[in-house]
């Protein structure tokens, strides 16, 4: 069984920074794709930003220049350092793996608000 551990959320004040983690536990072979998803009231869940096992990233639009994702492979985590937040980007944040022979996980999602 896989756990995926997301920790970092909080309140900031637009312009401020934070720094999400999310840990990847359990019986895992490979990590293939890591990414952030986030989701606000109402809406529904976009893709923020993803990395492969070889470090190629992607990212939405919304943060390209302001986000950035990074992974230790070694430790099963993924990071996403968020950087001149805006109040758009509250909503809650959730960390997806893509596990060899053990497909698509989630984690539990953290709650990111930025005040304006």
């Amino acid at each position: 069984q896989v756990q995926l551990v997301e920790s970092g959320g909080g309140l900031v004040q637009a312009g401020g920074s934070l720094r999400l983690s999310c840990a990847a536990s359990g019986t895992i072979f490979s990590i293939n794709t890591m990414g952030w998803y986030r989701q606000a009231p109402g809406k529904q869940r976009d893709m923020v930003a993803q990395i492969t096992r070889g470090g190629s990233t992607n990212y939405a639009d919304s943060v390209k220049g302001r986000f950035t994702i990074s992974r230790d492979n070694a430790k099963n985590t993924v990071y996403l350092q968020m950087n001149s937040l805006k109040p758009e980007d509250t909503a809650v944040y959730y960390c997806n793996a893509r596990i060899m022979f053990s497909g698509e996980h989630w984690g539990q999602g953290t709650q990111v608000t930025v005040s304006s």
